[in-house]
């Protein structure tokens, strides 16, 4: 027993030196003499790409996620498969990521390169963050300073992605081990979370919830009664599997607090929105945030920069892809 807790004392102190080190090599003017108009450049992209679609807001914020769960903060879900190697992209939990996340990356890096100053200077990975940022802002939400000088990871493999990623039957306690891994908290996971407030789902991914749920209830009882009716009218059994739904039923295209006013009623659309209002540990924060929206996009924006410092590359560890979408 004490072995153990001496080993769990040495990962955590080196977490914290590691996030910190990090931290120092990361700074809000990093490009300022080689591309300082970098963040006009990015946003302007970004706001042409949402003009088109506005798909483009939950896919960017979405890749970002499954960008810095796995390995990092380092653009590595970015990267083509090739003959020789099956990429992260391709793994079974990234093939619902949406294109227009990647478009919107690609075509900022296009907007960059441009210009000569900027050509081949900025990191895809410092491309996602800002994008993210940028997209966040642009449906409502809090514009936050990013902090920049990652490098572009140099390994992609699906096998990686393995077991890095939240999925939608997962409850506090996975989640907060599996944010824990990232130097996260439990409130960095109930903050991050509310990024749910944005975005679509398969219907496939409910299914459990509305008529498969257990052997004494076919749907899940901490379910608001209506809102399973809405499922199952959006989702009848027979569904398309390519159909997908809102994951705020209430203010879909909003960056807004309504994503914990929804756990309130019971609203949650997966089981890993709905048990931050079921579980003890996490339902003050919810109750908090869902009456408090300035508190809410404060912690959100804190939680998004802990985020960006995961799993961040540099000196020899990474290098600037000429390419997004490949080694070179």
């Amino acid at each position: 027993m004490a072995a153990n807790k001496t080993n769990l004392l040495l990962l955590l102190v080196s977490l914290f030196l590691t996030l910190n080190l990090v931290s120092a090599q990361l700074r809000r003017n990093f490009y300022a003499g080689s591309c300082p108009n970098v963040e006009q450049i990015v946003r302007s992209a970004v706001q042409l790409k949402v003009q088109q679609t506005f798909t483009t807001i939950p896919a960017t914020l979405r890749l970002y996620f499954h960008d810095c769960f796995v390995n990092g903060c380092d653009a590595s879900v970015m990267i083509a498969s090739t003959n020789n190697n099956k990429a992260e992209k391709d793994h079974s939990d990234n093939l619902s990521l949406a294109g227009d996340g990647f478009d919107t990356v690609i075509k900022a890096k296009q907007a960059l390169d441009a210009v000569a100053s900027c050509r081949n200077k900025v990191s895809c990975a410092d491309i996602i963050t800002m994008a993210t940022r940028d997209v966040v802002n642009l449906a409502g939400g809090p514009r936050y300073e990013v902090e920049l000088g990652r490098l572009d990871g140099l390994s992609s493999t699906a096998a990686s992605v393995e077991g890095k990623l939240p999925h939608p039957t997962d409850d506090v306690n996975k989640l907060t081990s599996l944010f824990a891994k990232n130097g996260l908290t439990l409130n960095d996971m109930i903050a991050l979370s509310g990024a749910h407030t944005l975005g679509f789902a398969h219907c496939t991914k409910v299914f459990n919830r509305i008529y498969t749920f257990n052997k004494t209830s076919q749907v899940d009882p901490t379910v608001n009664k209506a809102y399973v009716a809405e499922l199952q009218a959006s989702c009848p059994r027979n569904v398309d599997p390519r159909v997908a739904i809102n994951m705020d039923p209430t203010t879909p295209r909003q960056f807004d607090n309504v994503y914990y006013k929804n756990l309130q009623q019971g609203k949650g659309l997966f089981t890993s929105d709905q048990v931050l209002f079921t579980d003890r540990r996490s339902k003050p924060t919810v109750d908090l945030w869902a009456g408090n929206a300035k508190a809410f996009n404060q912690a959100f924006a804190n939680s998004m920069i802990k985020l960006g410092r995961v799993g961040v590359k540099t000196g020899r560890n990474g290098n600037i892809r000429r390419d997004c979408g490949a080694f070179n």
